[in-house]
């Protein structure tokens, strides 16, 4: 019997502990996963969503909703500049590095808004295989996983401020859990800001993933209009911390249930760690890998002098 049948409960566990960080969580169940494989993968990815949903939900609980709301407002340039910015230039990489146009595409979208959220929203309409799913989700994890060790040592030695960290790394690390672990790593402060911007950056899930449809069918492509995602996840965020901020009776449970999710947070990512196989990073490629190394570094690098010149 493989190792990974009583190591992934017991590491899932251990995630759960107040002594987990979200970057060990995530290394340690993609350690298990590259090693051993993943004997219970349906069960985790379903898990996996559920917890990230609650504990998205549960960190509006430990927030203001009028910080929140002013947190949005601010950000929103910043985020549909980015978004059109990074698909255009991963449109652009894709070209010039020769990757498949499907898997070029998925890669862009995933960078320019919210990782495997959107890969998973605009691969039907696409009608995308599943190896160029695979190759795109593949691609956004390796560099999830960099993001989550890397950023608040990068913010940290640039001197950022939490708001700054939080507004940079919501607009340049692509999965909104992986977000939300740098930004946890990095304070209080950070968290919240980079949570809001990350969600408002979410909801264009949504009117991309019609376009996308939309000149997928136009240009003959065998595509089909997609049913448009519904993230109900960002209104009962949204509700959680309207409870908290106006319900003098709900005030004192915010700091306990926030606390609970982070918690989830980082069991969620010791599964996603998980999910990861030594055939789904043989299947991401050179030139597919090329494309989102060289989009990512160019996002993170312009929205990092834009944020920290204010």
């Amino acid at each position: 019997m493989s190792p990974s049948y009583f190591l992934l409960p017991l590491g899932f566990v251990l995630a759960l502990s107040p002594w987990a960080s979200p970057g060990l969580s995530l290394l340690g169940g993609a350690a298990i996963g590259l090693a051993w494989g993943n004997p219970y993968l349906r069960i985790t990815r379903k898990l996996a969503h559920a917890l990230l949903v609650a504990a998205i939900v549960g960190l509006g609980a430990g927030m203001d909703l009028r910080v929140v709301a002013r947190v949005g407002a601010q950000g929103i340039g910043y985020t549909a500049a980015s978004i059109a910015g990074a698909l255009l230039l991963g449109m652009a990489l894709a070209r010039l590095l020769r990757v498949q146009s499907r898997p070029g595409l998925l890669i862009a979208v995933g960078t320019a808004i919210c990782g495997g959220s959107a890969i998973a929203a605009v691969a039907p309409a696409l009608r995308a295989k599943e190896d160029e799913v695979t190759v795109a989700l593949g691609t956004v994890f390796l560099l999830n996983a960099t993001a989550l060790v890397l950023f608040p040592a990068i913010g940290h030695a640039v001197g950022l401020s939490q708001e700054n960290f939080g507004l940079w790394s919501a607009l340049a690390i692509h999965d909104t859990s992986s977000v939300v672990g740098a930004s946890m790593a990095y304070g209080a402060r950070a968290l919240e800001v980079a949570t809001t911007v990350k969600l408002t950056r979410a909801l264009w899930i949504v009117p991309v993933t019609l376009l996308i449809a939309h000149c997928s069918a136009a240009g003959g492509a065998g595509g089909k209009t997609a049913a448009a995602p519904k993230p109900w996840f960002i209104a009962a965020f949204l509700a959680a911390s309207a409870l908290v901020t106006f319900v003098p009776g709900l005030s004192g449970l915010g700091a306990p249930v926030s606390l609970a999710a982070r918690h989830a947070m980082s069991a969620m990512l010791f599964l996603v760690g998980t999910a990861i196989s030594r055939s789904a990073l043989r299947a991401v490629g050179v030139r597919a890998l090329a494309q989102g190394v060289l989009l990512w570094i160019v996002v993170a690098g312009a929205s990092l002098v834009f944020v920290a010149r204010g």
